[in-house]
């Protein structure tokens, strides 16, 4: 098992970082349409997505914001922090194959243990694909959790 440490409000520092990364399959599209029953046809129909401005099929946009709340879950602040809010700018399509990157960066601490958290997601070409930011309350205290490890499923 893996296991994940949190960083409590009084350890975050402005200026921390963070990375996140995740290869984007074939498989994840499917099962991120099939959870999310988003089965618009640009990324899921090869046919169909090359008729549009972006010429092949791409990921959904939610994809990107998924791996950006995994990386505030797990690794800064980690286990224990509780969303708020997230703001996000679509800058560039996720296509298959692309190893993205969220890149995490605390901005401001503020009262009552919430914290701005810029969250860019960069893709192999170190281009931004999403840029934005997050309010968050941390966790008050230190804790290290094993993370459940997830079960292998089958594309049908």
């Amino acid at each position: 098992m893996t296991q994940s440490t949190s960083t409590p409000y009084e350890s975050l520092e402005v200026g921390q970082k963070a990375t996140f990364s995740k290869l984007v399959t074939e498989h994840d599209i499917m099962l991120f349409a099939s959870m999310s029953g988003d089965r618009n046809p640009v990324h899921l129909d090869a046919e169909y997505a090359a008729g549009t401005m972006f010429k092949e099929r791409i990921a959904h946009g939610m994809f990107s914001g998924a791996l950006i709340s995994a990386a505030v879950a797990c690794e800064l602040p980690g286990p224990g922090t509780i969303y708020l809010g997230q703001q996000m700018e679509f800058k560039l399509p996720v296509k298959i194959g692309d190893e993205l990157t969220v890149q995490l960066e605390i901005l401001e601490k503020m009262p009552k243990f919430r914290v701005r958290i810029a969250t860019r997601v960069v893709n192999q070409r170190d281009e931004i694909v999403v840029d934005g930011e997050a309010l968050i309350i941390a966790p008050r205290k230190a804790q290290v959790v094993e993370l459940t490890e997830l079960p292998s499923f089958v594309a049908q």
